[in-house]
């Protein structure tokens, strides 16, 4: 069974698409695969990751720098995890 995204939902999906293959590698399964089931918080937390230009999420998923909020560090570290261990 599928999960329906709400509107809110389908325009972060869309936020989602980054213009930086490396960016796609993290986020793209991530998206199909998690985002609709997270939390709340989890998603709350992805919106503000998507909030930062690519540059910046570019060095944190590198470890080259960590963005302000404690919830999106920890959702980068998930990410990470999650494409590596495939």
């Amino acid at each position: 069974m599928s999960i329906e995204p709400t509107d809110a939902q389908r325009r972060i999906i869309y936020q989602a698409r980054r213009g930086l293959k490396e960016l796609d590698f993290y986020i793209d399964p991530y998206v199909k695969t998690h985002y609709l089931s997270a939390s709340s918080d989890e998603q709350q937390a992805f919106e503000d990751m998507l909030k930062y230009e690519d540059p910046d999420l570019l060095l944190f998923f590198m470890g080259q720098d960590t963005p302000d909020e404690p919830s999106v560090t920890a959702l980068i570290a998930k990410m990470k995890q999650l494409r590596h261990a495939e």
